[in-house]
């Protein structure tokens, strides 16, 4: 089954913004575009005049002056339109089996909002299968700048950050974009480490060389499998959020991994990827684990 780019959409700026980037990430990727808008009728508890049909026309025309603009702007992109009738988190989730990867609008420096409002677009970073992209609206464009690295953030093990640098990979292949990979690291507290971990870190000639090589081994296999993407290694002593944001400034994508986990007032998805979508001037994608 080919795989498609979902964008939600709600006649937002931030969704029409979301709907441009998927245009032209469909457009890189030869890949077909599906524009979704979620609607269901849930009549309210109060005495008024309630119109259901007209909701829905309104919902129909929300996906179409959608669905119009980006086939005027991106004629080339194989374009299809859906309303969902079911609740905006369900509805994009749902989509999640034929999807490559789903992009939804964010207002940044605050919750993120796009297919709809609230806390919608954080559940569903923190309940898809497949990648999500957040993108801020500019002006109701993408806040992306043309050219600049794909930015990635490298956490863990090899294993740990397979799906994050396999989707960073392929982004920056398809886009013909050089690739930076970012790894932060703090000093230990005391039993932090373990004694093997530490017994490598002096076989490596110390933490920063024990570091560098972690990530360099993270990457090889990606690098093998994407030798025309220019790669450049960055370890820095900090914050992992902090240490991306500083580097995210003249970045066109920034993709960091899903640490998702239900907490005490809803889904968490990490304090990497929360920091990335809240304070990043350019598109965040949120991987989830293989």
């Amino acid at each position: 089954m080919t795989r498609e780019i979902v964008a939600g959409v709600d006649g937002s700026p931030e969704s029409l913004a979301a709907a441009d980037w998927a245009a032209r990430e469909a457009l890189h990727r030869g890949l077909p575009l599906r524009l979704a808008h979620a609607w269901r009728w849930e009549p309210l508890d109060l005495p008024l005049v309630q119109d259901p049909e007209g909701q829905e026309h309104a919902a129909e025309d929300v996906l179409r002056e959608a669905g119009t603009a980006i086939a005027r702007q991106y004629p080339e992109v194989t374009l299809t339109a859906e309303l969902l009738r079911d609740t905006p988190v369900a509805a994009l989730l749902g989509t999640g089996e034929r999807a490559e990867m789903l992009v939804v609008g964010s207002r940044g420096h605050g919750a993120v909002a796009g297919f709809l409002l609230g806390s919608y677009g954080q559940q569903i970073i923190a309940g898809a299968t497949r990648p999500v992209v957040a993108v801020r609206s500019r002006d109701g464009e993408p806040a992306e700048p043309p050219t600049g690295e794909v930015l990635v953030g490298q956490l863990g093990s090899p294993e740990d950050s397979a799906a994050v640098l396999g989707f960073a990979f392929a982004t920056a292949a398809a886009r013909g974009a050089p690739l930076r990979a970012v790894r932060a690291w703090s000093l230990p507290p005391l039993f932090a480490y373990s004694p093997a971990s530490m017994q490598l870190a002096d076989e490596a000639g110390g933490l920063v060389p024990y570091e560098e090589k972690a990530l360099s081994d993270a990457l090889a296999p990606w690098r093998e499998r994407f030798p025309d993407v220019p790669v450049t290694e960055h370890v820095e002593l900090g914050s992992a959020g902090q240490v991306l944001l500083s580097s995210s400034g003249a970045a066109q994508l920034l993709v960091v991994g899903r640490r998702a986990r239900r907490g005490a007032v809803g889904p968490r998805i990490g304090s990497v990827a929360h920091a990335a979508l809240h304070l990043a001037p350019c598109p965040v994608a949120v991987v989830p684990p293989e």
